[in-house]
């Protein structure tokens, strides 16, 4: 299914489109870190403007995400209340807004998921903590420590030198 739109055919008001499309048009390969588990559901208004079809409203779709620091798997609902965008006509030619749909949904996504930032069903995640990171040591030590180090593999050089 998609959502050609024929700009010689639309109406000087525009065009109010509502529905759903499957997950398939996301075309996510099996075994990939995102996988659409509801369909994209849309409200949307298409406008001509001379050379671009402006297309304004709101677009919806759950995925199910691949938390960034324990790998388990979390839903994730994407709600762009105020989505738009414009797609430049071509010779007239029909435009395909699915495209368009599936490139800036999975654009929304966040690049680093984490599991406590789901919003379908909170919870905490849990590799919380197991990643602190140590403690920092400041340049004077680990310059006494470097010193100590050749220093001491001197003083082992002499003694074997005094064997």
């Amino acid at each position: 299914m998609s959502l050609k739109i024929d700009p010689r055919g639309l109406p000087a008001e525009g065009l109010h489109l509502e529905g759903a499309l499957p997950p398939s048009i996301f075309e996510l390969p099996a075994g990939d870190a995102i996988k659409a588990v509801s369909p994209l559901s849309y409200d949307l208004d298409v406008m001509r403007d001379e050379d671009d079809i402006i297309v304004t409203g709101r677009v919806e779709v759950t995925f199910e995400l691949e938390c960034g620091r324990c790998a388990e798997r979390f839903l994730w609902r994407l709600e762009q209340p105020g989505f738009a965008t414009d797609v430049p006509v071509e010779n007239e030619q029909s435009i395909d807004l699915t495209t368009c749909l599936r490139e800036d949904t999975l654009l929304a996504l966040p690049t680093h998921p984490r599991c406590e930032t789901g919003n379908v069903t909170p919870r905490k995640c849990p590799a919380e903590g197991r990643f602190d990171p140590t403690p920092e040591v400041s340049d004077a030590e680990l310059h006494q420590e470097a010193d100590k180090n050749v220093w001491g593999a001197l003083d082992q050089l002499n003694n074997l030198k005094n064997n």
